[in-house]
């Protein structure tokens, strides 16, 4: 299965290179970012050993159609998709918060409330919810950013002010364009079919001043989905609820013992499964787009890649 895991480019102008848990990004010449999106697989704050075919150009496709449907209402860093796994945006200082934002008590929120917590990042929660319920308000749960290899920690407003993580006037801007991404990637999710139960979304500052949405927005990496047909028949019942995630990622590594704490091993992924899950992706791609899936030419990943951003460089 020909995937792209690792990425060795060396572009014109390049100052510098990071690597994320799933992203590779380059800087041109401290103008503009070159980001790659390959095909690694995340839970749980650790990467797994296999990529997963497709996976990148899935969430890179995602983020900037999401990004084209929501550049009314805010600004974003996207410049240009000169390849399937690849996003070229203005250069811009990140800042050192996720602002994760929830409509529904479900994943870590519902995993929090069953150990009894009502208070998650400053912010109640209802008595005598059940999981999966939606919250009155969505919520904002911010989370500060991990370095490679660590866990992303809950933070709240309060704190992001008091340590200084975030100015008060930058923040608040934060906070409003969390709220309208939400709002306009609820209603993108109705209009499919789903519910769009959580997400996170990261800003970033450019060299004027200008705060701007960066990274990746609504996919299904980022976001949580449920099927909305059906849905409040399944919360009467006490049943799961069928969603669009890489939460059945996180479900099968819970199921083998796996929740990326120390001493925990591993599991294997076979071929059989890897497979699987690229065609989970590529059903989340079509459910959250509406649109079929194209399977771009992977018979040489890295030289198709690199010839594309060369060639948009130049």
């Amino acid at each position: 299965m020909n995937t792209i895991i690792e990425t060795n480019f060396n572009f014109p102008n390049q100052k510098s290179f990071y690597k994320g848990k799933v992203r590779a990004v380059y800087n041109i010449n401290d103008e503009q970012l070159v980001m790659v999106a390959t095909d690694r697989l995340s839970a749980f704050d650790v990467v797994m050993p296999k990529g997963i075919p497709y996976k990148g150009q899935i969430l890179n496709q995602i983020a900037t159609k999401m990004m084209e449907e929501t550049e009314d209402i805010v600004p974003n860093w996207l410049q240009a998709t000169p390849d399937p796994n690849v996003a070229v945006g203005e250069l811009c200082e990140p800042f050192k918060v996720e602002m994760v934002i929830r409509g529904y008590m479900s994943g870590h929120a519902a995993r929090e409330y069953k150990l009894g917590k009502r208070v998650l990042c400053g912010v109640a929660m209802p008595e005598g919810m059940k999981e999966n319920d939606r919250f009155p308000e969505p919520i904002i749960t911010p989370a500060t950013k991990a370095e490679m290899g660590d866990h992303d920690e809950d933070i709240s407003r309060e704190d992001i002010l008091k340590k200084g993580i975030v100015s008060e006037a930058d923040y608040m801007i934060l906070e409003d364009y969390t709220r309208k991404l939400f709002q306009r990637g609820t209603e993108i999710a109705a209009n499919r079919g789903l519910i769009l139960v959580d997400t996170k979304y990261e800003f970033g500052k450019t060299k004027d001043g200008r705060i701007v949405l960066i990274d990746e927005i609504h996919t299904p990496d980022s976001s949580r989905y449920f099927y909305a047909d059906g849905y409040q028949e399944r919360q009467d019942r006490g049943e799961t609820q069928k969603q669009l995630s890489k939460e059945f990622v996180r479900q099968w590594l819970i199921s083998n013992g796996f929740q990326g704490l120390e001493g925990q091993t591993l599991p294997e992924m076979s071929n059989a499964y890897v497979q699987s899950v690229s065609e989970r992706y590529i059903e989340l791609f079509e459910q959250i787009t509406g649109e079929t899936f194209v399977k771009a030419d992977v018979s040489d990943i890295h030289n198709r890649i690199e010839t594309n951003v060369l060639n948009y460089l130049q």
